[in-house]
């Protein structure tokens, strides 16, 4: 039979165990929760500077097409989208098409 001291031991031992473990556990699970958290802003900042990147060559995009078409009619760049056009008769569209024929030797 066991005697009350090992008893107590066993309990205590098993508790310090079990205690360990979900410990244990619930570290693991802040330490992940924080890396993912840590991974989220670091790919947050990473977007930032890249759209404030793409916004400074944006502009200076526009400011090298504004020096290429300085006092032309037409421009050579386009800044801005080009404006859509209807099509010139939606009951009967011109098609412009030139078919050539090829003699494939039968």
């Amino acid at each position: 039979m066991v005697g009350k001291f090992e008893s107590n031991k066993d309990l205590v031992q098993e508790l310090t165990s079990t205690g360990a473990k979900r410990v244990g556990a619930i570290a693991t699970l802040i330490t992940n929760v924080v890396a993912d958290v840590a991974k989220e802003i670091g790919e947050f900042a990473t977007d930032v500077i890249e759209m404030r990147e793409a916004a400074r060559a944006a502009q200076r995009d526009r400011a090298a097409a504004a020096r290429v078409d300085e006092g032309r009619a037409h421009p050579d760049v386009l800044i801005d989208e080009p404006q859509p056009h209807p099509a010139a008769d939606a009951v009967q569209p011109f098609i412009d098409v030139t078919i050539e024929e090829q003699d494939s030797g039968r």
